[in-house]
């Protein structure tokens, strides 16, 4: 993870951080540990729409089908919102 003072990323470094934040999201999808899973995901999002779209064809197919498509139907704007405070 970079340091908080270093410079934004870009080129292979951003990518490289998109497909971590992806696969750490997916690994808490597969823990059911829904909360930290919309977390990461939604940072792995801005991140990917920092890319240019030739970036993102480097992104492998299997993370980008999750993170666009797969994860919405669970995380989308038309879901119901997680509760609050209850944990």
């Amino acid at each position: 993870m970079p340091a908080r003072n270093s410079k934004p990323l870009t080129g292979a470094a951003l990518i490289k951080e998109v497909c971590r934040r992806i696969r750490v999201a997916r690994s808490y999808w597969d823990a059911h540990n829904n909360r930290a899973c919309r977390g990461e995901r939604e940072k792995a999002l801005a991140l990917y729409e920092r890319l240019t779209p030739a970036d993102r064809e480097k992104v492998p197919q299997e993370l980008r089908v999750w993170l666009r498509y797969r994860s919405e139907k669970y995380f989308g704007e038309d879901r119901t919102p997680p509760a609050r405070g209850q944990r």
